[in-house]
């Protein structure tokens, strides 16, 4: 299901500096996703989306808001938009709010991080390449190399092969793009030969970093929609979360410390930094007002 709202404000400030993807303003386009992940955190209710895997709402007013918003910034940040929902979701295909908001970014001189599971990004690779001109990445979410197993994880997300394919292709044409390397779930995705493999597809993709967090995160709802999935697509596993974590909020793999340091000599071994380069935050530079002409003197008769 699909609702169109008014929203009141699009960027919001990024609470302290962002050590994992250089952002300075989060910007949400829509509010709900398509991509049904089996372990996203969106569905918390901290969060209060009800209902995030059946209704999306579209910020119909989004643009506005933007073009509104960015000559009153005083700091040129980087907007990261994906924290909360895909920018590239299908909905997208239509709506095109992503598009027409890069244009506009575009057009004002800001730096973006775009984090997707969708190789619908190619579509705006040449708007991409106009943001590139302050700043411009893209980061794929990949935690398997695998595409049977993606498709369980991330049942509406293109396929894993897809993502690595559109990185390529981005890579190809200039723009920063790497892997976000999270979160990788327990049980399922933390065997070193998963690792080495995602690494490797990186290499030949031409991935300019990896962002990577070994582990996950579980509560309340996300946690009993987690479960109920492990139930269908991986029975008997649930109960090793639960001996295992319990209520914690932060689930690191049982092998995080190996893990990280096989991550550590695979990268270094590729030449692939474990971070991403970001954009510094600086003044926005405005145009001082013209001074006044002097009154000119008349001559005397």
């Amino acid at each position: 299901m699909v609702r169109d709202i008014q929203a009141k404000v699009l960027l919001s400030r990024v609470k302290g500096p962002d050590p994992w993807f250089g952002l300075y303003y989060n910007m949400n386009l829509y509010r709900g996703c398509q991509h049904r992940c089996i372990y996203c955190d969106s569905r918390s209710e901290c969060y209060r989306i009800d209902g995030f895997d059946q209704e999306v709402l579209v910020k119909i007013n989004a643009v506005e808001l933007l073009r509104h918003e960015l000559p009153r910034k005083r700091v040129r940040g980087t907007i990261g938009t994906g924290s909360m929902n895909d920018p590239y979701m299908p909905l997208e295909r239509e709506r095109r709010l992503t598009w027409r908001a890069l244009g506009t970014i575009a057009e004002f001189g800001f730096p973006v991080h775009i984090l997707t599971k969708s190789d619908l990004v190619l579509r705006d690779i040449d708007l991409l390449r106009e943001v590139a001109r302050v700043y411009a990445a893209v980061s794929f979410t990949i935690t398997t190399a695998d595409d049977a197993l993606g498709k369980k994880l991330e049942p509406g997300a293109s396929l894993v092969s897809e993502r690595f394919a559109a990185l390529a292709q981005l890579a190809s044409q200039g723009i920063y793009t790497g892997i976000v390397l999270m979160p990788v779930l327990p049980f399922i995705e933390d065997t070193a030969e998963n690792i080495a493999a995602i690494v490797e597809r990186a290499h030949e993709s031409g991935a300019a970093y990896i962002i990577p967090s070994f582990g996950m995160t579980l509560r309340d709802r996300q946690r009993a929609y987690y479960y109920a999935r492990l139930d269908e697509h991986f029975p008997g596993l649930r109960q090793r979360y639960e001996q295992r974590y319990g209520e914690r909020y932060g689930c690191r793999v049982p092998q995080a410390g190996r893990l990280e340091q096989h991550l550590q000599e695979l990268c270094g071994r590729y030449g692939i930094p474990r971070w991403i380069e970001p954009y510094p935050p600086q003044p926005v530079q405005r145009a001082r007002p013209a001074e006044p002409e002097s009154p000119r003197q008349l001559p005397l008769l």
